[in-house]
């Protein structure tokens, strides 16, 4: 009987601290009295344009908020408002063989990030965030751009999500 207490009250804590509304078990701290956030559509102002990145970004940030938030999705005026612009879509070698040829290649992502907290102004940032991956040199970037995005999108809005509503 007396472990099934000790569970119970365990039970009722854990309950307490995710409804109210400071901490949740998705990793967020957002304020109790933040309702509402603004996902404005991803801006791509890098010299090299991948035609799908920003619409990728933009999907990613709003499921990562819709799947890990309670925060309702608004067209503008949230609480919170998230602009990010893509600065530089970037090739680069990263290893390079006896012969001096790239064996390696990185593809390199970065974005800038204004974060808004209309209600907490402490909670605002203003932060670039780099996210990258590397490809073996005998494929082109056309063979792997599809798959190197997808992996570089997913991390840079992990990324901008801790960075902002979880506050790691």
């Amino acid at each position: 009987m007396t472990r099934f207490r000790i569970a119970l009250i365990l039970l009722i804590t854990l309950l307490a601290f995710d409804g109210c509304g400071i901490y949740s078990f998705s990793g967020t701290s957002i304020q109790p009295d933040v309702k509402t956030i603004c996902i404005e559509p991803v801006v791509n102002r890098a010299t090299k344009v991948n035609p799908l990145l920003a619409n990728q970004l933009t999907e990613e940030l709003n499921d990562k908020f819709r799947k890990l938030t309670k925060l309702e999705q608004v067209s503008e005026d949230g609480d919170l408002n998230l602009l990010v612009t893509v600065e530089s879509y970037d090739v680069r070698a990263t290893a390079v063989t006896a012969e001096e040829v790239a064996a390696m290649n990185r593809l390199t992502i970065t974005c800038k990030v204004i974060f808004t907290n209309v209600l907490h102004e402490e909670d605002n940032l203003e932060q670039s965030f780099a996210a990258y991956e590397d490809y073996d040199s005998n494929n082109s970037l056309d063979m792997v751009e599809n798959v190197l995005c997808e992996t570089i999108v997913k991390k840079l809005a992990d990324d901008i999500f801790n960075a902002t509503v979880a506050q790691w």
